[in-house]
């Protein structure tokens, strides 16, 4: 009567990964957790899970993985740790061409010092290093070195007058305390109001000012109680190598100035073995702590000792110049003469710098290039959608599957491919865009990374995904989409109408209205809705009155209803090969699963066997897929991409912005829409403009407590 078996439930999708079958495992962090750390940890344990399999299992299974977040993030990591120390570069050149050896060795002293109190108050408030922190700390070498400088200044001042060095350090801190606190607090002021930017920009933003309000407080702390300490010792230290440089005074100057050489090279060897303390192994080691660094920093400051007494005993000797009577000033002094040296200059001065800036802004408005939300970077991870309407089956699918498939692996510029039909696959971070409602199938590719293929313009990552959507768009009976792996808190696609009402009908018709007027308009493109996809439903009808004079019921007609679909429960049971319950079901066998079955099933009654076709009967209707309300009422989302590249007939470039204020022209002033239908712009327009709104707010509010400030 019946074949009885184990086997699995109907496939409902299918993956593959680079053209194999593949079954994938996404892993997700948890929050507050760091991303490389846990991929390595991932790695080991896939390993150590992997050295237990059977022989044959590890030559018959390829395990490896893709789609790798920490790749990305550590490559950015070690971009901004090398901006970070560029940044400290630039700053330690402009001081040591400016304030000399001595007090540029103490301003340096105040960043990493600062950077350290930095990371010490974000460990306290559980706050981890990202890539707004590290922009943050960027932003902020130029400006903590300012207190620095005016403490140092001040006591070098002091001492050229014959003061000790501790005492003109002290002095120093307590003379200039008002003016550094003043200096710090209206640098602090500019991104106080910054902590309350609201909405996800806000989130994804907020730790820029917190970052910065770190490194500025910590850098106040040092110039007022560390720089003061070590300047004095340095300046005792001083006047000992200064004695020293003395002694190498008698030697020629050549020699003295070959002395330099070795110092200079036993800095530099300092300097990168606390970078990399293999630096002289020529390896890095895989677990190098802080402890590792250690040697490098007794090398450096070695090295900076030996460089103080040579640097001294090689400066020529000094000739005495004469001494001219009467006040020289500089060229800077007799233009600040020429300003403020009558009453008429600084109106005109007034007047010339508010000309400037108002020209400066009306030429910017009239010729600037728009404006971008987050600016985009080189793609290097992308998601294909496939779109196609019909009742498609998983093996159509799968077809249409294979054959972009094939084309993105004959890609050049690819690294890995995962992809998939039906249900299932991997979520990736799109910054919030949903795939679209007639999505058949989704490619998820991951570009070559930038270091292998550097030397070869034509393997950019836009590029080859430009080319491989023109390619995939040849493919007929589907539409092709593309998006990039967001870096900011995007919503999807820029344009994004949201139209809300109570009629059905007349949504529809704004909604075809609307994208009418999309299609139109020129660099929109990839555009899509959020109407049901059109779709049938069969309605199975049963005659209760009919079924009663037969002896059946409801009951017994789903049932025999769900012998040619899912087949009927009957009870679960354990089994060795599962975890899990398994369940037990009955159906037909799969050359008789089709809708017509139900013609011809009989069902068994009290008077026999009876066709279902007696008192059942089926029509189809149509298919509803869900029902989305807003502010309760009922909206659907028109939504398209723009773009790049293209200007309009005027030379301005074509963006989101400028064609949401070209739609937006259209609505208001044609009023196209039908009555009972609102509109309004949602995802990254009404993001961008809560954002502009606040950020216009947060400047006033500056300027107002720096005014405060100074007033005090």
């Amino acid at each position: 009567l019946a074949d009885i078996r184990l086997t699995f439930e109907d496939r409902t999708g299918t993956a593959r990964f680079n053209g194999e079958p593949t079954l994938a495992l996404q892993v997700v962090k948890r929050k507050g957790y760091n991303v490389i750390d846990t991929a390595n940890l991932v790695r080991e344990t896939v390993e150590k899970a992997r050295e237990g399999w059977p022989e044959e299992l590890q030559s018959a299974v390829n395990l490896g993985t893709s789609l790798d977040q920490s790749v990305t993030v550590g490559a950015m990591v070690s971009q901004l740790e090398g901006s970070v120390l560029t940044a400290i570069a630039l700053v330690m050149i402009v001081v040591l061409a400016t304030l000399g050896s001595r007090s540029a060795l103490l301003v340096g002293f105040s960043i990493p010092t600062s950077f350290l109190l930095t990371f010490a108050l974000l460990a306290v408030f559980g706050i981890s290093i990202s890539n707004i922190v590290m922009f943050g700390l960027i932003l902020a070498v130029g400006m903590l070195v300012d207190g620095a400088i005016i403490i140092v200044e001040y006591a070098d001042k002091r001492i050229t007058e014959g003061q000790g060095p501790m005492r003109a350090y002290t002095e120093a801190a307590q003379r200039m305390f008002w003016p550094v606190v003043s200096s710090t607090a209206t640098t602090l002021c500019a991104f106080l109001p910054m902590l309350f930017w609201p909405g996800i920009p806000g989130e994804f933003m907020g730790m820029l000012p917190v970052t910065l309000i770190f490194v500025l407080s910590a850098s106040l702390v040092v110039a007022l109680i560390y720089l003061p300490v070590m300047g004095g010792v340095a300046g005792r230290a001083t006047r000992k190598f200064e004695r020293i440089a003395v002694l190498l005074k008698p030697l020629p100057w050549a020699l003295r100035a070959a002395l330099v050489v070795p110092a200079m090279a036993t800095i530099f060897v300092g300097a990168m073995l606390m970078l990399n303390p293999g630096y002289l192994s020529g390896t890095r080691p895989a677990d190098a702590g802080i402890l590792a660094s250690v040697p490098g920093a007794a090398v450096f400051m070695l090295g900076a000792i030996l460089g103080s007494i040579t640097l001294e005993a090689a400066k020529p000797a000094s000739r005495l110049r004469p001494i001219r009577a009467g006040y020289r000033r500089s060229p800077f002094g007799h233009l600040i003469n020429f300003i403020a040296g009558n009453p008429v200059m600084p109106l005109v001065t007034i007047a010339g710098v508010v000309f400037v800036v108002i020209s400066v802004f009306g030429y910017y408005g009239q010729h600037s290039k728009g404006v971008e939300f987050f600016v985009e970077s080189e793609t290097e991870q992308a998601i294909i959608y496939l779109r196609a309407r019909g009742n498609l089956s998983l093996e159509e699918k799968d077809a249409i599957l294979r054959e972009a498939e094939s084309i993105v692996l004959d890609t050049p510029g690819i690294h890995s491919v995962f992809a998939f039909a039906g249900q299932g696959g991997i979520d990736q971070n799109n910054g919030g865009a949903q795939a679209p409602l007639d999505t058949v199938a989704q490619v998820q590719v991951e570009m070559q990374r930038w270091e292998t293929r550097k030397d070869n313009p034509e393997l950019d990552g836009d590029l080859v995904l430009d080319r491989l959507v023109a390619r995939l768009e040849q493919i007929p009976g589907i539409r092709v989409e593309s998006l990039s792996q967001s870096r900011g808190p995007a919503s999807g696609k820029p344009l994004h109408l949201r139209l809300t009402g109570d009629d059905f009908a007349a949504l529809d018709a704004a909604v075809r209205t609307v994208e009418t007027k999309f299609a139109a308009l020129e660099g929109v493109k990839a555009i899509e809705d959020t109407r049901p996809l059109p779709g049938i439903d069969w309605q199975i009808d049963v005659d209760v009155e009919k079924a009663g004079r037969y002896g059946a019921d409801v009951a017994t007609v789903g049932g025999m209803v769900q012998l040619v679909t899912r087949g009927i429960l009957l009870d679960t049971m354990r089994v060795d090969s599962s975890d899990e319950e398994i369940e037990i079901r009955v159906r037909l066998p799969e050359q008789d699963r089709f809708l017509s079955t139900l013609d011809t099933l009989k069902v068994r009654t009290g008077e026999g066997l009876v066709p279902l076709a007696n008192f059942v009967t089926r029509h189809p209707v149509p298919k509803l897929g869900r029902i989305d309300r807003f502010g309760q009422k009922r909206y659907f989302d028109v939504k398209a991409d723009v773009e790049t590249g293209i200007t309009t007939a005027d030379g301005q470039p074509v963006n989101a912005n400028e064609r949401i204020a070209v739609v937006t022209k259209w609505l208001e002033e044609e009023n196209p829409l039908p009555a009972g239908v609102d509109w309004q712009w949602t995802g990254d327009q009404e993001e961008q403009a809560e954002s502009q709104a606040f950020l216009m707010k947060a400047f006033a509010g500056a300027l107002g407590l720096m005014f405060v400030i100074l007033l005090a």
